[in-house]
């Protein structure tokens, strides 16, 4: 089989090539097993099975018992060192230590208090298209997708004006080391500035948390810094942690989606014109099938905790599995005629925003309702946008990022 998902190759192949050797994998009786390449100063295991179907998917997310989340999600592994300077992420974490994280911060991602957000969603949006007009079109991503979801969690956090940029570039750097690496030298460079962005975010971050626990305000980090359940608090590494997730995470979700949106509303105008159409009755659909279609999270990697049979194939404790969401998306015992962009179509089982189970997207109804508004905005306001040519695409294995796309109106 010429298909080696550990290889960086493969994930230069174009996408259609890399979807046809996923379905090749879906019809197999049972997930492969690939090898990796030991990398120093990384936890490079010796492989992983690659669990490519649904059902496969589905079945690791809801049973965290035997597929762990610990020692880390991320392909290749954090040093083990790195915990200790910058404290856990909760996708890193299984229960009780994760729900005890989970059930403080996800107060920030109630149904009241997103709403609260909305009207600042619809400022930001507004804003964003009133300079995409005034500039003129040139980089959708730099211009649109990038700068959502970055100024609502600036937003929703209090970070100050004159500290946004920084942390925009923050961001930008600690997503570019999820691309897989060819060189050790190039390992090590994107290592070194990934974490010192990410330590920059926690500086950041824990400093306003210590000034909003004297002087509270209406911001999340007050709340968090101020938030008692049951009798528990987040600490200063947790709080630093916990932003760090928030900014790449939650940016990447909603930027991937709406990147690759507007080449797929391009592409397929017929799927526009439903949506246009019928705006409030559709886009609802329409955003599900692009989380579908795109899987802006492409995979996350889990480690066996005992012994276990996965559809005819024995895993034993220490084993590694990797969920490929993207593949789980396109399974056509699910979703027929999966490479089909259908903005009618049942998306409910989709994985785009992880797998079903305690570790599902925490930030999933904001990024929907991220791009709810602004794709509203662009389609009233600039009713013949349009995506130029073919996006440049993140080299990754992880981050389906889009880097530049251009675009008309």
């Amino acid at each position: 089989m010429d298909i080696d998902l550990a290889d960086l190759g493969f994930w230069r192949r174009p996408l259609k090539e890399r979807h046809e050797a996923f379905a090749r994998l879906r019809e197999l009786d049972r997930p492969v097993f690939f090898p990796e390449r030991r990398v120093p100063l990384l936890r490079s295991g010796r492989g992983f099975y690659a669990l490519v179907r649904h059902a496969d998917v589905v079945e690791a997310s809801r049973n965290p018992k035997i597929f762990s989340s610990e020692p880390a999600v991320t392909n290749p592994e954090p040093p083990g060192w790195v915990k200790h300077v910058f404290g856990e992420s909760m996708v890193n974490m299984d229960d009780p230590r994760h729900a005890r994280l989970r059930r403080i911060v996800s107060r920030a991602f109630s149904p009241r208090m997103l709403s609260n957000l909305q009207d600042d969603i619809d400022r930001v949006c507004a804003e964003i298209v009133d300079d995409v007009v005034a500039a003129g079109p040139v980089d959708f991503v730099d211009q649109v997708a990038a700068r959502l979801p970055i100024h609502v969690i600036c937003d929703m956090m209090g970070i100050p004006g004159d500290e946004r940029a920084s942390v925009h570039e923050h961001v930008d750097v600690s997503t570019a080391y999820t691309g897989v690496r060819p060189s050790l030298a190039q390992t090590a460079r994107r290592g070194a500035r990934n974490m010192l962005a990410l330590l920059a975010l926690q500086r950041l971050v824990i400093r306003l948390g210590r000034e909003r626990a004297q002087a509270p305000g209406k911001d999340l980090v007050s709340a968090l810094v101020t938030a008692n359940v049951d009798g528990e608090r987040l600490t200063d590494r947790e709080l630093g942690s916990f932003f760090a997730l928030l900014l790449v995470a939650g940016n990447e979700t909603a930027r991937n989606t709406m990147a690759h949106g507007i080449k797929l509303l391009t592409d397929n105008p017929e799927q526009r014109r439903l949506l246009t159409e019928d705006f409030d009755a559709r886009i609802g659909g329409a955003i599900e099938e692009m989380v579908r279609h795109v899987s802006p999270i492409m995979q996350f990697r889990r480690t066996v905790t005992q012994d276990h049979d996965l559809r005819g194939l024995h895993l034993k404790a220490g084993d590694k599995v990797v969920l490929f969401y993207g593949s789980a998306n396109r399974d056509e015992t699910v979703f027929p005629d999966p490479d089909r962009f259908d903005i009618t179509r049942d998306t409910k089982p989709h994985v785009g925003f992880g797998g079903p189970g305690p570790h599902f997207c925490l930030g999933a109804n904001l990024a929907r309702q991220e791009m709810r508004t602004m794709f509203r905005e662009l389609l009233t306001r600039l009713p013949e946008i349009r995506s130029v040519g073919e996006p440049e695409l993140l080299l990754s294995n992880f981050d389906n990022s889009v880097r530049r796309q251009a675009f008309t109106f």
